[in-house]
């Protein structure tokens, strides 16, 4: 993240962030890379063009502070209808193997039982910060993260741009690792294998 930018005039001023001031606050953290939250119901899908038709876009934000303010107003991830995702994906790219940005990309997936409950929450917004905040050493490669809700597990993906790029997918997957705080082995399927049945683990950490 850059550093702390008011929202007011240049004018010589008193610093008023969110922390030190929730209601009137007149400085943001900006992000790094604008960062654009989508929803979608594949339980409604019946064809491509009415699972493009089901995408929607809802907001793009620039800021700390409005990351927090659209994390706090939306549902939480384990309550979303069976069948739902949330896309969180670099502004300009959207959630689909077709975007050019993801035609030669793949994902590293993780599934959690249903039995994990509201933890997977935990999960799932620390994912979040990892992205915002860029903290994957190889962060330019990161395209985004999907939150899938299923009726057996829920699942999170970080998508990433290169599927070639081994140690840069690696490097990724290991980190996502250390952020879901888990031990057990990730593995990254190409996009290129989707929808072809069953796809071929590429890399695994």
């Amino acid at each position: 993240m850059t550093d702390v930018q008011t929202t007011e005039g240049s004018g010589a001023q008193e610093v008023r962030t969110v922390l030190t001031d929730p209601e009137d606050y007149n400085a943001v953290h900006q992000l790094n890379s604008q960062w654009t939250l989508w929803f979608d119901n594949p339980s409604k899908r019946t064809s491509t063009s009415t699972w493009t038709a089901n995408l929607k876009e809802i907001v793009t934000m620039n800021t700390v502070e409005e990351f927090w303010g659209v994390y706090n107003s939306v549902a939480i991830a384990s309550d979303l209808p069976n069948g739902s995702n949330y896309h969180l994906f670099r502004k300009g790219i959207r959630p689909m193997w077709e975007d050019k940005a993801n035609t030669n990309g793949g994902k590293w997936g993780c599934l959690f039982q249903r039995s994990i409950g509201e933890k997977v929450n935990e999960h799932w917004l620390h994912t979040l910060l990892a992205c915002i905040g860029e903290t994957f050493d190889a962060s330019p490669d990161v395209c985004g993260v999907v939150f899938s809700n299923r009726k057996s597990c829920f699942r999170i993906a970080v998508w990433t741009r290169n599927a070639s790029d081994k140690e840069a997918c690696e490097t990724i997957g290991r980190h996502l690792k250390t952020v879901l705080g888990i031990n057990h082995s990730l593995e990254y399927l190409p996009h290129s294998d989707s929808g072809k049945g069953a796809a071929n683990v590429l890399y695994s950490v």
